[in-house]
């Protein structure tokens, strides 16, 4: 390993030690800690002892039977009555988690910890890998911003950092095209956990057409096979989940509720908040017959446009990143989401390492849209954003008001929209046609040729 290589590891390290130790910290202080991966172990638990998690008075029957305790401060018990009995995951979350229950909660939460910190570690050295052949200093500042900015993923213990890290092992695997059974059992492991979060990636591959359209096709089979036994063993101990899932998902989105995007949100103030671009467009209207369908028509137009394209497109690794570059920022912003969702912004770093590479505006434009996405959408500067606007509510009054609220308490949502429409833009302009052979050919030579050429391979 040269010495570059070595000094960046290095800085990869430390900054996985921040949101490691801070997240640590600031989990074991706060009477919320670990509240998200509570929600899935403890739903996992009701399963176990033939209770139905989707009822929250089971599944506080179970929690406290089990020693749980509910915050004393009213404003943190609000939060918590929200979050965690109130059960919005998948069955196959639950069939996921089901292992650890074999686990008291201390040991369980630890192991979950270490599983978590370890897999967002190991995707950022996988991203590295990929980027770091056009622009180690420039992939290294972004992916080392990313993880130092993970505290609330690490402290609340979502799904979505095992999701995004397989997801991005995924990646890696099929463009590379190596170790490709553990790619589809980890792409397909991420959509059973987070479907909204990597539904548009596989959605890439099979869009591509060759064989990245075969895996995604082998992926969606290994989905089906994990779906199965989840799903009858739920329907077995609570038969109307599906009712009760969807009444959940509509008490928690309700207006002023837990996952509603709007100003009034117990979340809305808060570096946790909803990112996605209804979040925006409730400031001026808050009402979802508003700002579901003007978000959906404009997020919509986008991906039609970034699917027809991917259709047409010649296999490569270049259209590839770019491809992806461009949809991960969308994703963020057509369903629910929150921050510790935008960790996937690592599969956009290969792409801005590449237009980087160029030089001149395009590789600047790059830069500066990713750092502003990567930035705002991380814990730290979204908690300081937070103290500084504290005062400043999403509802004033008046157009001018509106907007200057909306860039102060929403920049997340407007920065993604921007990433997504640059990245869109040069994935359009730059992706070359697809021939009428390539269809039943595998991606072309020019990705042997970038692998043959990655550092960590010589």
């Amino acid at each position: 390993m040269t010495r570059t290589r070595r000094i960046g590891l290095f800085w990869l390290l430390l900054c996985s030690g921040i949101f490691v130790v801070w997240g640590s910290v600031i989990e074991h202080a706060s009477p919320g800690g670990m509240a998200d991966f509570k929600a899935v172990y403890y739903g996992a638990r009701c399963l176990i002892q033939h209770s139905d998690p989707y009822k929250a008075g089971e599944f506080l029957r179970v929690y406290q039977a089990d020693g749980g305790e509910i915050p004393s401060d009213p404003k943190m018990s609000r939060s918590f009555l929200r979050a965690v009995p109130v059960c919005i995951n998948l069955p196959t979350s639950l069939f996921f988690i089901a292992p650890f229950t074999m686990l008291a909660w201390g040991p369980a939460h630890v192991l979950w910890m270490i599983l978590e910190a370890g897999s967002l570690i190991f995707a950022a050295l996988l991203t590295w890998n990929l980027a770091g052949n056009h622009a180690p200093g420039i992939s290294l500042f972004l992916i080392c911003i990313i993880l130092a900015n993970s505290e609330g993923l690490f402290q609340s213990g979502n799904l979505a950092g095992i999701a995004v890290s397989l997801c991005v092992v995924a990646v890696w695997c099929f463009l590379n095209e190596r170790f490709v059974p553990a790619g589809i059992l980890c792409l397909a492991v991420s959509l059973v956990l987070k479907p909204h979060d990597t539904g548009l990636v596989w959605l890439y591959f099979l869009l591509a057409g060759a064989l990245y359209r075969k895996r995604a096709l082998q992926t969606l089979v290994v989905v089906l096979v994990l779906c199965l036994p989840a799903i009858l063993w739920v329907s077995h101990v609570a038969p109307h989940w599906i009712q009760e899932l969807h009444s959940n998902l509509l008490a928690t989105s309700a207006h002023g509720d837990l996952n509603d995007p709007g100003p009034t949100s117990i979340s809305g103030h808060t570096a946790d908040l909803v990112i996605d671009l209804q979040s925006v467009i409730s400031v001026f209207r808050d009402d979802p017959r508003i700002y579901n369908p003007v978000s959906y028509l404009v997020c919509g137009a986008l991906l039609l446009v970034w699917s027809l394209k991917t259709l047409k497109s010649r296999l490569s690794t270049t259209s590839a990143w770019l491809a992806l570059a461009a949809i991960v920022p969308l994703t963020m912003l057509v369903t629910y989401h929150r921050p510790h969702d935008a960790k996937l912004l690592l599969l956009t770093v290969p792409a801005c390492a590449m237009l980087w590479a160029e030089g001149g505006l395009i590789g600047w434009t790059a830069l500066l849209v990713n750092t502003a996405g990567i930035v705002f959408t991380g814990d730290i500067p979204l908690a300081i954003l937070d103290i500084l606007t504290k005062n400043l509510h999403a509802g004033t009054t008046g157009l001018p008001g509106k907007m200057l609220s909306v860039m102060w308490t929403r920049p997340s949502p407007l920065v993604l929209l921007a990433m997504g429409i640059f990245y869109l833009w040069v994935y359009v302009r730059r992706a070359p046609a697809r021939a009428a052979t390539t269809e039943h050919e595998g991606p072309e030579d020019s990705t042997s040729r970038y692998l043959r050429c990655i550092p960590w391979r010589n």
